[in-house]
C-alpha cells in the first residue's frame, strides 16, 4: 500500500460500535478516521432510563463525541446523516443541514445500531415513545413528572387515576428497569410533595406478550425479578400484548382475544428493535436482503458480503447466536478495526470474530439486581452492586463516572432525583405549548 496517502476509515455511528472502533484506531500509523453520526453526542444506552426518571442528566450519559475524542489526533467527527453508500466509488453520502457531502473511504465501518420498533404501527410512536435516543428520554422525563403535576391540579376523579396510571410495555430489561423505576418515584420519591393528590395512588403496568418478565435471563433470576417488581407495587401483565394506542389508553389482549382498554396518560414503549434505515440501502446495494428488524447479514469477520473493505457491527449486523447488547457493539467494533489494522499492515485478514459473553445483568429496583456472570446466577444486593461496578467502569470520562457515582448516592441513599424539569411543551403537547413569552408552567 502507497505511504503518500492514510488509509481513510469512515465510522458511521456515535454509539458503543462506533466509539470502539474510533478509539482502536488510535495509534495505528497512517490510518486516518471519520466519524459521521445523526447526534453530536456518545449515547450510554443503558443508564437512558435513569435520565428519564430524573436520577441522572443528559450529559452524564451522553457526553459530545469530540470532547471524548479531543485527544485523538488522527480522528475528526462529522454531523451528518448517511443516507447512502456508492460500493464502487467507497464514497458514503451524507446531509446536514449544510448540504449533502460525499466522503471517500478504504475501509467503513458501519455502527448505526437500531431503533425503536412498533412492529408496524408507527402510529403509536406519538403516544408512547421509545427509550432509544436522548430525545425520548428526555420526551418520556416530562411525561412522568408532568402527569404528576397535572394530577395535583385536577379535581376530577377519574382524570386523576388516569394520569396516575403509566403503562410501560416490554418486559426486557429496558422495560423492568423502567417499570421499577416509576414504582420508586410513586411510593418512595415523590410522597409528601403534593398537598391535593397521593403519588402512592400510583399504578405501574408492565405489558409483554411474552410468557415471564426477563426472556433473556435464566428462569431462577426471571422469577426472582417478578417478586421483587411486584413487592414494589408494580403489575406485571405477561402474556398480554398491546393492540392499540391512544392519547387516553392503551388497549390489551390477551392470549384467548379478550380485550381490555386501560386509562393511562403516559406510555413508555421498550419493546422490539429496528435497525438504522442505513441498513437497508447497505443491504440493496450490496444484493442481500436484511432480517426482520433491517439488521445487515454478515460474514464471519462482520464484513458486508462481496465487500472485505465494508464492516457492520454492533445492533444493525446480523450474525446468529448474538445477543442485542452493547458488549457485542463493543467487541464487534473492536474486531473491525483489529482488521482494518492488518490490512494497513499488509498482513492477513478474514478472522472470524469470536464474542466472549461477560454476562447479563437488570437492576430492578434500589439495592436489587439479577445478574449472570459466566455460570454464576445472583439477585439482590450483590447483584446491584455488580451492576453499578460494572456501569462505572463502561462510561466514559472520569468527571462523568464521578458525578454519577454522586447522583446515584443521593437517589439510592436518599430520596432525590436531581434532573425533574417538565416542559410545558412535554406535559401538554408541541400544539398546546403557549405562546407568550410570560406563560406561567400551571394551567
Amino acid at each position: 500500500m502507497s505511504s503518500s496517502r492514510p488509509h481513510d476509515v469512515v465510522v458511521v455511528g456515535s454509539g458503543f460500535g462506533g466509539l470502539f472502533t474510533t478509539r482502536a484506531l488510535a495509534s495505528v500509523p497512517g490510518v486516518r478516521v471519520t466519524v459521521i453520526s445523526g447526534t453530536n453526542h456518545h449515547l450510554f444506552q443503558p443508564l437512558l432510563y435513569q435520565v428519564a426518571t430524573g436520577v441522572l442528566s443528559s450529559g452524564e450519559v451522553a457526553p459530545a463525541t469530540r470532547d471524548v475524542l479531543r485527544r485523538q489526533r488522527n480522528a475528526r467527527v462529522l454531523l451528518g446523516v448517511v443516507e447512502d453508500v456508492d460500493l464502487d466509488a467507497r464514497e458514503v453520502v451524507h446531509s446536514s443541514p449544510a448540504g449533502v457531502t460525499r466522503t471517500r473511504y478504504d475501509s467503513l465501518v458501519v455502527a448505526a445500531g437500531a431503533g425503536q420498533s412498533y412492529f408496524g404501527h408507527d402510529e403509536f410512536a406519538e403516544h408512547a415513545p421509545g427509550m432509544k435516543s436522548l430525545d425520548d428520554a428526555l420526551e418520556i422525563r416530562g411525561r412522568i413528572y408532568g402527569a404528576f403535576e397535572l394530577a395535583e391540579v385536577t379535581r376530577d376523579e377519574a382524570a386523576v387515576e388516569r394520569l396516575l396510571t403509566f403503562v410501560v410495555v416490554g418486559a426486557g430489561p429496558t422495560g423492568v428497569e423502567m417499570a421499577g423505576q416509576v414504582a420508586e418515584l410513586a411510593h418512595r420519591v415523590l410522597p409528601g410533595q403534593f398537598r391535593h393528590v397521593d403519588p402512592r395512588r400510583t399504578r405501574v403496568l408492565l405489558v409483554d406478550p411474552v410468557d415471564h418478565v426477563l426472556p433473556g435471563f435464566p428462569e431462577r433470576l426471571s422469577e426472582a425479578a417478578t417478586r421483587e417488581l411486584e413487592a414494589q407495587g408494580v403489575e406485571i401483565r405477561t402474556g398480554w400484548k398491546v393492540v392499540d394506542v391512544d392519547a387516553e389508553a392503551v388497549e390489551i389482549e390477551d392470549g384467548d382475544g379478550g380485550r381490555q382498554r386501560v386509562p393511562a396518560s403516559c406510555k413508555i414503549w421498550a419493546a422490539g428493535v429496528q435497525g438504522a434505515p442505513i441498513g437497508r440501502v447497505l443491504a440493496e446495494r450490496a444484493g442481500v436482503e436484511t432480517d426482520r428488524s433491517g439488521r445487515v447479514p454478515v460474514e464471519a469477520d462482520c464484513t458486508l458480503p462481496g465487500h472485505p473493505e465494508v464492516f457492520v457491527v454492533g445492533d444493525l449486523m446480523r450474525m446468529d447466536g448474538l445477543p442485542g447488547v452493547a458488549q457485542v457493539a463493543m467487541q464487534s467494533g473492536q474486531h473491525a478495526a483489529d482488521q482494518i489494522r492488518r490490512r494497513v499492515d499488509g498482513r492477513p485478514t478474514g478472522q472470524p470474530f469470536a464474542y466472549r459473553d461477560k454476562g447479563s445483568m437488570a437492576t430492578v429496583s434500589r439495592f436489587f439486581a439479577v445478574a449472570q456472570v459466566g455460570p454464576v446466577q445472583t439477585s439482590g444486593f450483590v447483584a446491584w452492586l455488580l451492576w453499578l461496578g460494572v456501569h462505572l467502569v463502561y462510561l466514559v470520562g472520569f468527571k462523568n463516572r464521578l458525578t454519577t457515582l454522586l447522583h446515584w448516592a443521593v437517589s439510592f441513599v436518599g430520596r432525590g432525583r436531581a434532573e425533574r424539569a417538565a416542559t410545558w411543551q412535554q406535559v401538554v403537547g408541541r400544539n398546546a405549548v403557549r405562546q407568550d413569552a410570560g406563560a406561567s408552567f400551571a394551567p
